[in-house]
């Protein structure tokens, strides 16, 4: 077993993906194409820790080989985050990309774009590790359209996406991907700490690349300031998971306060209903006594009742019949 600093980390992360051979190897394997060079774009690396996001992300210049031999340049958006996060504030970074001009190409048209979402959560019920989201043209019939295709035009204006969740990322390696994301398996963190990962070094004897990052990641586990790092960023993310633990909870009680509203509100509801059904039927009691020639007075003794009751319940229905002021006031 060796033993590295867990890349799940802003600070680590950002240590492994410095090195330009790491970053091609892992955005090689992620885009399955040849990455011959690559380049972090420059300032562009952004933490939102400042604001309260929790979202980190590097912007890449990449110069992809085809297999005809060509080549062609490309830009990655790849965003990581620990904690579940709106989708508006990956739209936003993506509309940043969209609008700067460095990202133009020859004759007016964009670089194509890939976004890739390194999420430190699952993304609904969805049960697989990785997800490719490609874009396709198709006509009114829903056939692929093949000439002319790809288009500078259509590429400037979509873009793919691959969406990783990292907690899904345990298991046996199948491919080439799964080997270079296994070094992001959250079930390998070491005792109660999160910042160091137990990795088997037996699967990577025979693979340079994944051997030079590994050693990558030991550097950034025995670099003080990096460690250092490590403890800022579990220090702010309990914060957030406290804060968001606080919400929840207060969430429940409100939707539970909420609950016992409406159930009182339905059980007032259900007793003025019963009311006005007793009043109802007291009504139609005093109207049918009334009829049958009692007075009044009698009428209040039976049911015992006021007399100045027993006229109000005389009085609506007669009031309601269009009988006058004068003629009510000799009831």
């Amino acid at each position: 077993m060796v033993s590295v600093a867990n890349p799940i980390y802003d600070i680590v992360f950002k240590y492994l993906m410095e090195d330009e051979r790491i970053a091609r190897i892992i955005l090689s394997a992620l885009l399955k194409k040849n990455i011959v060079k690559v380049e972090m774009r420059p300032h562009e690396y952004a933490s939102d820790k400042d604001s309260k996001l929790s979202i980190y992300r590097i912007d890449f210049a990449a110069t992809v080989k085809e297999a005809d031999t060509s080549e062609h340049l490309m830009l990655i958006e790849l965003q990581k985050t620990w904690l579940e996060t709106e989708t508006l504030r990956f739209r936003r970074y993506l509309g940043v990309q969209y609008e700067d001009e460095r990202n133009m190409g020859t004759q007016s048209t964009a670089l194509p774009m890939v976004a890739v979402y390194l999420l430190g959560h699952k993304v609904g019920d969805i049960d697989v590790p990785v997800v490719y989201v490609n874009h396709s043209a198709v006509d009114y019939n829903e056939q692929p359209v093949t000439k002319g295709i790809p288009d500078p035009f259509v590429e400037s204006l979509t873009h793919d996406s691959i969406i990783v969740q990292i907690p899904l990322l345990h298991g046996q390696i199948n491919n080439r991907l799964d080997k270079v994301l296994s070094i992001f398996d959250q079930t390998r963190t070491e005792g109660s700490t999160q910042q160091i990962l137990n990795l088997d070094d037996s699967i990577y004897q025979d693979d340079a690349d994944m051997q030079h990052i590994l050693h990558r990641l030991e550097k950034a586990g025995a670099d003080k300031k990096v460690r250092q790092e490590m403890n800022v960023e579990d220090e702010y993310y309990s914060v957030i998971e406290k804060r968001d633990t606080e919400i929840l909870m207060r969430d429940k009680q409100l939707a539970e306060q909420k609950a016992q509203l409406e159930q009182k509100d339905a059980q007032l509801e259900q007793k003025d209903a019963q009311l006005e059904q007793k009043d109802a039927q007291l009504s139609t009691s005093v109207q049918l006594l009334y009829k049958s020639g009692l007075s009044i007075e009698a009428i209040a003794e039976q049911l015992g009742m006021t007399t100045d009751d027993v006229r109000h319940l005389v009085q609506c229905p007669a009031k309601s019949l269009g009988f006058s002021t004068e003629e009510i006031e000799k009831l």
